[in-house]
């Protein structure tokens, strides 16, 4: 199992979202699967917080946020509470994690549940995660049967919350840091020997595109903490749009200046790329561009 020292980053609304968005980036540079697993457990960590769930994390916790395909686990109260039956794709951490807050179908909607991930009541499936890029995240499905939950929020307050789209800005501060770490390869090759022209001007471009994702993160952490509670839909569809954006430059960019000598010699930097090249399709591409447009074209805002 992978040992994470997690770190304790600011919530984010309290006034220092920069220093947390800043604090993943470093994590997604480092490496973006300890990365992630560690945004799933601060996420937790911010949900629980927004949607004042009374229980206490305790030392030795590492949690997880399992949101995909809500309707893929059920949810039915009994006597004893709460229980949940189904199977939920794309659990990070499903051997990692000791608890996780699922979503899942309740007569009464889409609920948030605490469920402690242990069999037989949580049961990670095998050889449903047979990834390569981000391979250590272990994102296999989880089966739940009968799993005790204890519900945290009302029914449609996790995606109803404005934490819903703080959280999604701290992704793209993730994928920005694996970014910044695909680039150092091409700094460091850059100031180790003569590269070429072509390939100076890939680092001035890789530059650019750098330094305009670093400014709007910077941005949205200051809107964030300006007014906490305001719809930041817009803002978050918007910063994860730009940052995949210089992802994807930066890993063609790197591509055509390096070669494949890096991809076929230097592990570390392969896999950096294989993992930053999965962990953006966490974005929905289009269908995210088309929701902005939407806002927009609905709106009275100009650039």
């Amino acid at each position: 199992m992978r040992k994470i020292d997690l770190p304790d980053l600011p919530l984010p609304g309290h006034g220092a979202t920069a220093d947390r968005l800043r604090g993943l980036t470093a994590l997604g540079r480092a490496d973006l699967v300890t990365c992630r697993l560690a945004e799933g457990h601060l996420d937790a960590v911010a949900i629980r917080a927004e949607l004042g769930d009374a229980e206490q994390n305790q030392p030795g916790e590492r949690w997880g946020v399992w949101a995909a395909a809500p309707s893929s686990v059920r949810a039915e109260p009994g006597p004893r509470g709460w229980t949940l039956t189904g199977d939920r794709p794309w659990c990070s951490g499903a051997a990692w994690c000791t608890h996780a807050l699922v979503t899942a179908a309740a007569a009464d909607g889409i609920r948030l549940f605490a469920v402690r991930n242990t069999p037989p009541h949580a049961t990670p499936l095998d050889d449903t995660w047979p990834a390569v890029g981000m391979a250590g995240s272990d994102s296999r499905t989880i089966r739940f049967t009968g799993a005790p939950a204890r519900p945290v929020g009302d029914p449609g307050a996790y995606v109803q919350r404005p934490g819903f789209w703080h959280g999604g800005v701290g992704v793209a501060a993730c994928w920005f840091g694996g970014a910044l770490g695909v680039a150092d390869t091409l700094l460091n090759a850059a100031r180790r020997r003569d590269l070429g022209p072509h390939a100076l001007a890939h680092l001035g471009a890789v530059d650019v595109t750098l330094t305009a994702a670093g400014a709007v993160l910077a941005d949205a952490g200051r809107q964030i903490d300006t007014d906490p509670q305001a719809d930041a839909h817009r803002l978050a569809l918007r910063v994860r749009a730009g940052v995949e954006a210089t992802a994807t430059e930066v890993l063609d960019r790197v591509g055509r200046a390096l070669g494949a000598g890096p991809l076929g010699k230097d592990p570390d930097h392969a896999r950096r790329v294989a993992d930053l090249t999965v962990y953006l399709r966490q974005s929905h591409a289009e269908a995210d561009l088309e929701q902005l447009g939407r806002l927009l074209a609905g709106s009275e805002d100009r650039w």
